[in-house]
């Protein structure tokens, strides 16, 4: 079964760039805002320590949304991980 064309001779639909939904807003962007803003106010030599099963997702999801979200914002950040928590803390250079 191959890809029909239209009668445009395209494969798919079109829509208007201005009705496409502007930004993406992942399902962990919440969970990693509060993170970050935690870490905007954790003192030297501290952890946040974050109770895995408070996550909406898999500690390892989580931790690679938080992994991509920093590297985006060019911080240094750090993660461990026990049975229960996710710890994260900010890597001092």
């Amino acid at each position: 079964m191959g890809l029909q064309t239209n009668k445009s001779g395209r494969h798919f639909p079109t829509i208007a760039q201005n009705d496409l939904p502007q930004g993406r807003n992942g399902k962990h962007k919440s969970v990693v805002s509060a993170i970050i803003a935690d870490l905007d106010h954790l003192e030297k030599g501290a952890a946040l320590k974050i109770e895995i099963a408070e996550l909406d997702d898999t500690k390892e999801n989580v931790r690679s949304a938080l992994n991509r979200a920093t590297r985006k914002l060019k911080r240094n950040v750090a993660t461990a991980s026990d049975e229960q928590f996710l710890y994260v803390w900010n890597v001092n250079d």
